[in-house]
């Protein structure tokens, strides 16, 4: 049987989700068959973060998250410049940043 790639879903937002996290750091962890990333909020001063959300993807649906950031970032920052990193500019990341960890 051929799946229909053209087929059209509808995607609920509820109100609780569609406020959105805020996460300044993101540690990543992988497997042979899933991807784990943890999204932290690292607060000044605090000495002790909490994960805030966790996402479990398998390592294809990874592929597919890092290729739309990449278009995505391409299109940002074709619209509004480039988007500096805090290395670039002599300073470090404030909060740790974005780790990939295995």
């Amino acid at each position: 049987m051929e799946q229909n790639n053209n087929a059209q879903f509808q995607i609920e937002l509820i109100e609780e989700i569609a406020e959105g996290t805020y996460a300044n750091m993101a540690v990543i962890a992988h497997s042979t068959s899933e991807f784990v990333m943890d999204f932290v909020r690292v607060m000044p001063g605090v000495a002790k973060a909490k994960v805030k959300s966790r996402i479990v993807m398998t390592p294809e649906h990874s592929k597919r998250l890092l290729y739309a950031l990449q278009d995505n970032i391409r299109r940002y920052e074709a619209q509004f410049g480039e988007i500096t990193m805090p290395e670039q500019r002599g300073g470090f990341p404030a909060g740790g940043g974005f780790k990939g960890e295995a």
